[in-house]
């Protein structure tokens, strides 16, 4: 029977928080709750870094510490190591964005190789994670999408990024280390699915090594699971998927609007969930093909996974089910759920304060936006304070 009073528990979720950690947390959710703040001090922030002002410092002691890792990975060690304390597991996400040139591809390359090769021999790190557009032109992915012919020199850029997928999977292959790809943006992501299916017939033939991403905010990717389910049975290869609600909405409905096209967007939030919580349903029905990560914030999405895995007999251990919330964010979702002994993640970004400040920007804008996210954390934050006064 699944306890529904779960993730009120907020000793637990805030176990590792000092009392000066929580006065942070606090008041960074109430700063993120005020979208006039969150939108003056966004702009203050990329004027100081732009003018080369001092500020990195005051970003690492407050944003930057709460939602990220460190600079390297080395600086995220203390981290991952205080984490695994309690269950939770960690995947290093390398938080740079807007890169464009062919060697910036290749430093993130190297990059994810690194991270592989430092979460082999450790337990708390079993996952690594990179952006499909950190190994290659968005435009490019675009025009494959688009069905465009490329040049001759596109199609040898192609044929670059198609070796930096795989040799990013090869390794993970060999050092038993799982890869999840994130979801991009729709008018790109054909390419992207075409690309990582190729790796998960590669790499997912005995275990499941090489995960998709399902932003399940489009109306359509439920049937794109059912199509490649069938084509994976047919191949002989597993499936690995992460789920997700999604991160482009506005964007995705405001290029629609433009273009002329209907959205790929679900048309209200019941219809999101319902799509999330079908998928989920989908995959937890026929694991001994799919494996998942469940990358969600949602309370009611965890406990439906929770009750389909005690309905269908899925041990809370068993690896091919994970679930995954974002470092700074959710505490009481994580850490319960790793006390009752389920697989859980937490993404924890990292790179250079002033390269990583877009990553933080977008986190707090996203959060602005869903109001009940962020009154969630400051009721829970709110209550741990008072139990710890008590």
């Amino acid at each position: 029977m699944i306890n529904r009073s779960l993730f009120e528990n907020t000793g637990t979720a805030f176990t590792l928080k000092s009392d000066s950690e929580l006065e942070r947390a606090y008041f960074l959710f109430k700063m993120i709750s005020s979208e006039p703040l969150v939108r003056i001090g966004t702009a203050v922030t990329n004027f100081a870094l732009k003018a080369h002002l001092p500020v990195e410092k005051l970003i690492r002691a407050t944003v930057f510490d709460h939602f990220c890792g460190g600079v390297n990975e080395e600086d995220c060690l203390p981290v991952i190591d205080k984490l695994y304390t309690e269950g939770v597991s960690s995947v290093l996400d390398y938080s740079v964005e807007g890169k464009a040139e062919e060697n910036q591809f290749d430093n993130a390359l190297e990059k994810i190789l690194k991270i592989i090769r430092f979460c082999d021999d450790r337990e708390a790190m079993p996952i690594v994670v990179f952006k499909p557009s950190g190994f290659g032109r968005f435009l490019l992915y675009q025009k494959k999408t688009e069905g465009v012919a490329l040049t001759t020199e596109e199609d040898a850029e192609w044929g670059r990024i198609i070796n930096r997928f795989d040799t990013v999977c090869k390794l993970a292959k060999e050092k038993d280390v799982e890869v999840l790809i994130d979801g991009e943006e729709s008018w790109m992501q054909d390419a992207a699915d075409d690309l990582v299916e190729e790796m998960m017939r590669r790499y997912n033939k005995d275990v499941t090594i090489v995960y998709n991403t399902l932003q399940l905010y489009r109306w359509d990717r439920l049937d794109y699971l059912k199509d490649l389910h069938q084509r994976a049975k047919e191949s002989g290869f597993k499936i690995g998927m992460k789920i997700v609600r999604g991160a482009y909405m506005e964007k995705e409905r405001d290029r629609a609007l433009e273009k002329g096209y209907d959205s790929p967007i679900c048309e209200n939030k019941k219809a999101t969930d319902d799509n999330f919580n079908d998928a989920l349903n989908y995959i937890l029905n026929n694991l001994k093909d799919i494996s998942v990560f469940i990358g969600t914030h949602n309370e009611a999405s965890c406990f439906l996974a929770m009750e389909l895995m005690e309905a269908h007999n899925i041990a809370k251990q068993d690896n091919n089910v994970w679930f995954g919330q974002l470092y700074g964010m959710s505490d009481h979702i994580s850490f319960n759920l790793a006390a009752q002994g389920y697989n859980v993640a937490k993404y924890i970004p990292f790179g250079p304060v002033k390269d990583v400040m877009p990553y933080l920007i977008r986190r707090a804008e996203e959060n602005t936006s869903v109001s009940g996210q962020t009154s969630r954390e400051l009721t829970l934050l709110k209550t741990e304070k008072r139990r710890r006064k008590l």
